[in-house]
């Protein structure tokens, strides 16, 4: 007896495998109003939103878009300029090299969000939408209409699986239901990006520079936020931006770009990072900097133990605390037992050098685990050393690290007569305390990145890739797997060290609870390895991106109160469940979460 497996068409549903629309739009009318809905999105922001400049970033101004307009005046461009590249208008067809309607949905969602987003907020804060000036109105719709005609632009619907009339109501339910969200993923799937043709060098390098300065400029408007809400329209606009950016396969191509000029490409995002606090007013701003380069160079040390040897450390930020308090005790501070005042280029080596040790010595013993064994392990460490900092207060232990109290006035650097902690004046811009520091960091990190470029591409590097691949084949080919993980270990330890150095000159006082497995403050273990998996595990540029994040926005939503671990966490749950493999992924890491992607001719020997 054969069972009728297929299920009966319906005449009114849209086919699947033929392109059509979410409404049945024709798809001229629906290109025409997402384009138009972009470009009257650009004209609302010259209009006033508000009558009152008591809503924050004054919207009460003609001709002059401010505060949220400005982001829902570069939604609006992107929108328009997607769809007029989808028209195939000449200059702008290179905008879409992989497609522009997936690039247009996106762009279109920015537009909206941020808009509505602005009138909700606006109608909360001032009490309803009679406070809304033309403009507002005009935005809401605009970007409506935007969002609307994009969504209805036909595209390839996928073949749904047959249904078996022997199955539950239940499994019936969710068969459509996957079949809804492979739907969904196709509307918005862009094309593969045709290639890049060879190019002068200049002219890369021209566009390696713009790509930096973009960057620059997206990450210094976004720590400058001066209010809660440009902070969340901000991340509105950015995050819908980039997608739309990666849509239309403007990303592959930079990507490829920069892949030519790998030297070339560190060395301006370096450049580009040093321009960071000469485009500050003050040093307010610079404090934060200098914390998310703290907090990505030990993330990046991180990435050597979790994303290239594969070994789940919990209780990393210990080798942080360990490298911050071997400084504090020869830095000079009269809390420190010791009566010693090292130059800081012994005290780095006095911080590092202790974090090896401890490294090797925590590693020798428990490095033959594997898996969530040594994560509890590490988790282990990781406390003891905070309770055991917290004993050697003279009481409950030696008088060593001053208990809960810490060591504390801890004294400013003072390198070759530079004063790290007065104010200079260097081309006529006034470079402040935090910014000294955030320039000695920014050199530490590039040694770091330096030492993780080196090492990833060396023989141990490659036998560490082996380890986290398949240690049992890696042991079977000849690879000393305990020696390999040991160095891991070590390296990654004393690059903590390395930055806990800076950090104990930069906070003045080291206590142990800066060393925590979890809390709402970075750095800690929980967040540095969410940093490293955010970003992208085994890559450089990964892990610095997800540090910068993972500061900066729980440093912008403390608005939230007790609500901001709670948003947070959601986040991040969103974000592992549609990208699992990170921001920055190697494409090693990406084929095993997409194994419908095309495989790479050439992997590196770190898989990136």
């Amino acid at each position: 007896m054969t069972t009728q497996t297929t299920a009966p068409e319906t005449p009114s549903a849209p086919v699947a495998g033929r392109t059509s629309g979410a409404l049945g739009m024709p798809a001229p009318v629906a290109r025409a109003l997402a384009t138009g809905g972009g470009v009257l999105s650009v004209v609302s922001t010259f209009l006033a939103w508000t009558w009152t400049s008591e809503f924050p970033g004054d919207l009460t101004v003609y001709g002059y878009p401010g505060g949220l307009q400005v982001l829902v005046l570069i939604a609006g461009a992107l929108t328009a300029l997607f769809g007029l590249s989808s028209y195939g208008v000449k200059g702008l067809t290179g905008l879409t090299p992989a497609g522009g309607d997936g690039a247009l949905r996106f762009a279109s969602l920015a537009a909206f969000g941020t808009a509505w987003y602005t009138v909700i907020a606006i109608s909360s804060t001032l009490g309803g939408v009679v406070n809304l000036e033309p403009g507002g109105y005009l935005a809401a719709a605009a970007s409506l209409i935007a969002v609307l005609g994009a969504h209805t632009l036909p595209f390839e619907r996928p073949e749904p699986d047959p249904l078996d009339p022997d199955e539950s109501a239940w499994e019936h339910i969710k068969h459509r239901l996957a079949h809804g969200w492979q739907t969904v993923k196709a509307s918005y799937a862009g094309g593969t990006p045709r290639p890049v043709g060879a190019l002068p060098s200049y002219a890369e390098i021209l566009i390696i520079v713009a790509i930096l300065a973009l960057g620059l400029t997206v990450f210094t408007y976004g720590i400058g936020t001066s209010y809660d809400e440009l902070f969340i329209g901000f991340l509105i606009t950015a995050g819908f931006g980039f997608a739309a950016l990666n849509k239309a396969g403007l990303v592959a191509q930079a990507s490829q770009i920069t892949a030519r000029h790998q030297n070339i490409t560190m060395v301006g995002a370096f450049v580009a990072a040093a321009l960071f606090p000469f485009t500050q007013t003050d040093d307010q701003y610079a404090t934060v900097g200098v914390y998310i380069l703290i907090f990505a160079t030990v993330a990046l040390g991180l990435n050597i133990v979790v994303g290239l040897a594969g070994l789940l450390d919990l209780g990393y930020v210990a080798f942080l605390g360990v490298g911050a308090y071997a400084a504090a005790l020869v830095s000079g501070s009269p809390s420190s037992p010791f009566d010693v005042h090292f130059p800081f280029w012994a005290a780095v080596l006095v911080g590092a050098a202790a974090s090896l040790v401890f490294g090797v010595l925590i590693g020798a013993p428990t490095l033959r685990l594997r898996g969530d064994y040594l994560a509890i392990v590490t988790l282990g460490f990781g406390e003891i050393f905070r309770i055991t900092a917290n004993n050697l207060d003279g009481t409950s232990g030696p008088d060593l690290t001053n208990g809960s109290n810490g060591i504390a006035s801890i004294p400013n650097l003072d390198i070759l007569g530079f004063d790290f902690g007065a104010q200079h004046d260097v081309g006529g811009f006034t470079i402040g305390r935090f910014a000294n520091y955030f320039f000695l960091m920014l050199i530490i990190t590039a040694v770091v990145v330096l030492v993780f470029r080196r090492s990833g591409d060396s023989r141990i590097g490659r036998a560490w890739v082996a380890i986290r691949e398949d240690e049992t084949a890696a042991l079977a080919m000849g690879i000393n797997g305990f020696r390999v993980k040991l160095i891991a270990f070590a390296v990654g330890a004393s690059l903590a060290g390395l930055a806990g150095t800076v950090q104990a000159h930069v906070t003045y006082t080291v206590t142990p609870e800066q060393y925590l497995f979890a809390g709402p403050i970075p750095p800690n273990s929980a967040f540095l390895l969410a940093a490293v998996v955010l970003g992208g595990m085994g890559t450089i540029s990964g892990p610095l991106i997800g540090a910068s994040l993972l500061f900066l926005i729980p440093n912008k939503l403390q608005f939230l109160g007790d609500y901001q671990l709670l948003a947070f966490g959601v986040a991040l749950i969103l974000l592992m469940r549609f990208r699992p493999e990170g921001l920055i992924p190697n494409r090693r890491r990406q084929l095993e979460f997409h194994e419908e992607a095309e495989a790479p001719a050439v992997l590196t020997k770190a898989g990136a």
